[in-house]
């Protein structure tokens, strides 16, 4: 099997300037990889870098790098709205919107400006990496690096493998990942993979918990929290990954799996009223 290995990726491509694509991005040009993150009018891209500095200006504020890193990092990172500058990518991580023809249109578009041994890696969350490679002329090289959100603080990747991913390219996003300062672990391509297959219902439970009344959305979090050991409970934390993505993901999910994933009413009303949690300031909390 004709893979770049690891050794051989100097320069990272992420398609998608979004959160998940431009905390990719970060993390590998904090890794020390050279990154060319595309997106598809300027205005994402530039939004993207943005994003990235302020990220590094907190990582030194917190002392978790020099000034001097924080600028090496940023230094490394291009923004581009060019398809064809992903030519010169050694391993391609795509992050665009959770949408099924949107990502095969993507990595149709990609396969065909890289060369024929990169590996081609998708960060969907739910769907299927199998359907995705399909796109391709290489659904050997085509694996799925699902990165939990935020990127730079959260520290695993779920590696996903499609019915024709091959030992090489699965070896190569383990080894990547962990280049990253990530911890991985493995799922088959099914539904939702490990974590939004058990996460998603846990979510929406919280949620209909608290539109039936059983508690205060704070007295839910904070029963979750101080109950089970979890970080963030499931309002708050539907909140920080975004109402619009939990929905899609719910509806994918339910669509597979049948009604134990059905998203919960007042989900879909938030994000009709486009209340879609920290990132536009409001969804089940408020914030600056």
């Amino acid at each position: 099997m004709d893979v770049r290995e690891l050794s051989e990726v100097d320069t990272v491509g992420v398609v998608g300037a979004g959160t998940m694509g431009n905390g990719i991005a970060q993390v590998a040009a904090m890794a020390g990889y050279d990154v060319i993150m595309r997106d598809i009018e300027t205005q994402y891209v530039d939004r993207g870098l943005d994003s990235i500095e302020d990220s590094l200006s907190r990582f030194v504020t917190k002392e978790r790098l020099s000034q001097e890193e924080a600028d090496e990092a940023l230094d490394r990172v291009r923004g581009t709205t060019d398809l064809a500058d992903l030519a010169a990518a050694d391993l391609v991580v795509e992050a665009a919107v959770e949408n099924m023809d949107i990502k095969r249109d993507i990595f149709a578009d990609v396969d065909e400006v890289t060369d024929g041994d990169v590996v081609l890696a998708t960060n969907t969350s739910t769907l299927s990496i199998t359907t995705i490679a399909a796109a391709t002329n290489r659904p050997e090289k085509v694996v799925g690096v699902h990165f939990m959100n935020p990127v730079p603080i959260m520290k695993g990747v779920e590696v996903v493998v499609g019915e024709k991913t091959a030992p090489e390219a699965v070896e190569l996003a383990h080894e990547f990942s962990e280049a990253l300062d990530k911890e991985t672990w493995e799922s088959d391509d099914k539904p939702g993979f490990v974590t939004n297959r058990i996460l998603m219902p846990w979510l929406n439970e919280g949620i209909r918990a608290y539109d039936e009344g059983v508690a205060s959305k704070e007295d839910i979090d904070r029963g979750m929290t101080l109950g089970t050991n979890v970080p963030m409970g499931p309002l708050t934390l539907a909140d920080h990954i975004g109402l619009d993505i939990c929905l899609d993901a719910s509806e994918t999910l339910h669509e597979e799996l049948g009604d134990r994933y059905k998203p919960a009413y007042l989900l879909k009303r938030k994000v009709d009223a486009g209340d879609l949690g920290k990132k536009t300031g409001k969804g089940f909390y408020e914030y600056d």
